[in-house]
């Protein structure tokens, strides 16, 4: 086995570690856990570095164990939020268990065969035949009240940083998490949660759940929250947050997400979000620096986690729809990419819609394109002058004023993108 806590070291994913996990690991092969609450169908790359976690513990020769919060995700965790969270009924909950599980499969060796596979439970299925009145009597009187205010996450809710306070279903929610790390100690010899620095109260309200009740020892760890240099939130954009799930972020998008990181954060992001060993990315910083316009770190970091996350087909095609955009493209370029793909490249872009009835049999003429039935070029005039001057392309192929848009250049039998000269883009729709 490898030093799992000196490979999170290096990489900078270690902020708490209990006293003696380090030499347990070492010397055990055994069995860790972290658990993803199912708020929606699939993760973000909020989650990604946990994952990634669990991936360096398999690496490493443990048994990763992935834990759903079917049954705490009907709590919700107070950690880290100011106010209460709205709690999924049975079935949106059972459609968000599906997708998240489908996005671990995705990184994690669940193969039975494999010495140390990866598994996945759901929480839901120890805790649904658990009573009140037992889980009081053989759970809640192992942990005092004491103990459960100290947590940072109760102060900062009944401090002055919160308004509304901390419902008794939240206040519970760190013995909930006790008992799922209890339950694993006991039935899969789990011995290690891990877990995002704002879970170090509740990893541990399950370390002396252990202690307390099986008078087990149990360990800890867990990384830092992944921060931007410039402060702003990681993993949220201006469109909303960059998903796993494809049909909720197009690998397009993912991939972007991480080729625009500044240089600062590239550095940081390639050791917390690759499996490249720190010689090689040492030699990626070096070379970066040399030539930071060439922007290669951040095209590493861009192929690594896109490959990794949605495959390598996936990745080839973000990188032809990136390079549209800086000319080196075809219409055969255009045409290949996936509808949303396209939509996603040219967001933002003016538009025209252009109802295809209106459309005469031999297509439309180049200046009803540019200013007659668009408001692409202010007129007409200006758009014989554009034509002439060869500055006018039609899906990234130059034409002259003769040049008829039909059916044949239609993208995904809707679209056609016009464009002046390198930078200036309009979209026709034709409906």
């Amino acid at each position: 086995m490898t030093n799992f806590v000196e490979e999170l070291r290096w990489r900078g994913l270690l902020h708490d570690i209990m006293p003696d996990t380090e030499e347990y690991l070492l010397k055990n092969k055994t069995a860790g856990y972290i658990g993803f609450d199912p708020t929606a169908d699939s993760l973000h790359i909020g989650s990604l570095v946990q994952i990634l976690i669990l991936k360096h513990f398999q690496n490493a020769g443990h048994n990763p164990i992935a834990l759903i919060g079917g049954a705490t995700g009907m709590v919700g965790d107070p950690s880290g939020k100011s106010a209460e969270r709205n709690l999924l009924d049975e079935e949106t909950l059972a459609k968000n268990i599906a997708g998240v599980r489908e996005n671990l499969e995705r990184f994690l060796d669940f193969d039975a065969a494999a010495e140390n596979k990866a598994e996945l439970v759901n929480n839901y299925d120890w805790m649904k035949d658990i009573s009140l009145i037992d889980f009081v009597r053989d759970t809640g009187k192992h942990i005092t009240v004491n103990y459960m205010m100290a947590k940072d996450s109760v102060k900062k809710r009944l401090s002055s940083e919160s308004s509304v306070g901390m419902s008794f279903t939240e206040f519970t929610y760190q013995l909930f998490q006790g008992y799922d790390f209890y339950h694993l100690y006991q039935e899969k010899n789990c011995k290690l949660q891990m877990g995002g620095s704002d879970q170090w109260g509740n990893i541990t309200t399950g370390t002396e759940l252990i202690r307390r009740k099986a008078q087990g020892k149990a360990y800890a760890i867990t990384v830092p929250l992944v921060t931007k240099a410039d402060g702003t939130k990681f993993g949220k954009t201006e469109g909303g947050n960059i998903w796993l799930n494809a049909n909720r972020t197009s690998p397009y998008k993912f991939y972007q997400y991480w080729l625009n990181s500044s240089d600062e954060d590239a550095e940081n992001f390639i050791k917390k979000f690759t499996f490249l060993d720190k010689e090689t990315i040492e030699g990626l910083i070096a070379d970066h620096k040399e030539n930071p316009h060439l922007r290669l770190l951040q095209k590493k970091l861009g192929e690594e986690v896109t490959v990794m996350t949605h495959g390598k087909e996936a990745y080839d095609n973000a990188l032809k729809a990136s390079n549209i955009l800086f000319g080196k493209s075809t219409a055969s370029d255009l045409k290949s990419l996936d509808e949303q793909t396209f939509l996603d490249v040219f967001d933002g872009v003016p538009q025209a819609t252009i109802h295809k009835e209106d459309v005469p049999g031999e297509g439309i003429d180049m200046i009803s394109a540019l200013a007659a039935k668009t408001n692409f070029l202010k007129s007409n005039g200006e758009a014989r002058r554009a034509l002439k001057e060869n500055a006018i392309s039609v899906n990234k192929e130059k034409v002259k004023e003769d040049y008829m848009i039909t059916a044949l250049d239609l993208i995904a039998n809707k679209y056609v993108l016009l464009q002046r000269g390198k930078k200036t883009y309009y979209l026709l729709i034709f409906e």
